[in-house]
């Protein structure tokens, strides 16, 4: 026998790897500049110099063991201290290296604090939009994952929703800002109330409502936005994050959880957490990534880059007619589909070998995600399929 669940979790695959290997078997017929893939945040910006010069830096000086062989099971030490270092000049925290433990990246740092925390019986909230592997995450994990709606026309937190969301068997709330699918950075009035809704909650249930912050565009934000680190506003705040993005790294597979001395049972999580890394295997995270994180944490690649790819197809689509929330961090357009049916109107875009996301596992049907973190070039050339695509809806669009 096997695990029935993994078996429909592997038939049922993301719907982006979906669209993103079907775009690499359109390139073999069609040719690879005649196909716009706009499926998967796989950043096309160039890592900061000082990452590969980093690199090139200690496959030179140091011998094997120190670049690949095991760190600690948290993670090597040198580099949390430098990490936690970043953090608390930034934001003004008092952070050690002991609360860190470092993962193969954002989606790991989710798993391991969900492994960690929940059981069955046990929900946790999601906010819409939201990236579908987090149901996955959750469901995996025991708990119940309860998508609550946003505000539909800003996609911040509607609190009404949020409080109809919340009971006593919810253990934690997901946020995500910049938000992957729509590029919306929650305000700082929202991380307020949301902070003060579940301190509330928390009391009345009689027990901690954690709030897992995941992170991974959180240096991505344009126009002077600033995204509020959320430990300064709800004491019991855990953050996961990636690299993959501010430094342009997906592949390398490198993050962290952050687990705050001030939190509701501190040091049970972080024991728990590393209990969880052990239970998934996820002891040791990439050696040679944490030797560079220690050189390299806080910087990040090129915004103004970012900028101009979110500028050009943001004005380019509203002006053809498409509809959506104007994004203020991350590369993502999350666009209204002129038409009930997403999927339909995904399937309709491949005619033009344009591959749009639909967004219905993504907890809001009726929308697509464009990942703009692909070649600037390549955005100018897609805009003739789109302006066809659009033709062919303009009764729609001219609603």
């Amino acid at each position: 026998m096997i695990n029935e669940a993994m078996k429909n979790y592997g038939n049922n695959r993301s719907v982006i790897r979906d669209l993103f290997e079907f775009g690499n078997q359109r390139k073999a017929v069609v040719g690879a500049d005649n196909v716009f893939d706009f499926s998967l945040g796989n950043p096309n910006v160039a890592a900061p110099a000082d990452v590969n010069a980093t690199m090139i830096e200690l496959l030179n000086t140091k011998n094997d063991i120190y670049l690949h062989g095991y760190t600690s099971a948290q993670g090597d030490a040198a580099c949390r201290e430098a990490i936690v270092k970043d953090l608390n000049s930034r934001f003004g925290t008092d952070f050690r290296k002991d609360n860190l433990y470092m993962t193969c990246g954002a989606a790991a740092s989710l798993k391991i604090i969900l492994t960690a925390l929940y059981t069955p019986g046990d929900e946790v909230v999601v906010f819409t939009p939201f990236f579908p592997e987090y149901r996955v995450f959750i469901e995996t994990s025991g708990a119940k994952c309860v998508a609550c709606a946003t505000d539909p026309d800003t996609l911040q937190i509607d609190f009404d929703n949020l409080r109809a969301a919340l009971n006593e068997n919810t253990k934690a709330v997901i946020v995500n800002s910049p938000n992957n699918p729509s590029g919306v950075v929650y305000t700082e009035e929202n991380i307020i109330r949301l902070g003060k809704l579940l301190e509330e909650k928390s009391q009345e249930y009689g027990h901690a409502i954690y709030l897992i912050t995941d992170e991974p565009y959180r240096e991505l934000v344009y126009d002077g936005i600033e995204v509020p680190f959320v430990t300064k506003y709800y004491r019991d705040t855990v953050v996961c994050y990636s690299y993959s993005k501010s430094l342009a790294l997906p592949g390398e597979r490198i993050g962290y959880v952050l687990v705050p001395d001030e939190i509701t049972d501190a040091r049970d999580v972080y024991v728990a957490v590393c209990g969880a890394g052990r239970a998934l295997g996820y002891v040791c995270a990439p050696s040679l990534m944490q030797h560079v994180l220690e050189k390299c944490t806080g910087q990040v690649s090129d915004i103004n880059e970012y900028r101009e790819k979110r500028d050009l197809i943001y004005n380019a689509l509203t002006e053809m007619g498409f509809k959506c929330v104007h994004p203020d961090g991350a590369f993502y357009l999350f666009v209204k589909s002129p038409i009930e049916n997403a999927n339909a109107f995904s399937e309709a875009a491949k005619q033009f070998n344009l591959l749009l996301v639909p967004a219905d596992s993504f907890g809001t049907p009726g929308y697509v995600r464009i990942a703009y973190c692909v070649a600037t070039d390549m955005i100018r050339r897609s805009l003739p399929a789109f302006e066809k695509l659009a033709a062919c809806y303009k009764e729609e669009l001219g609603k």
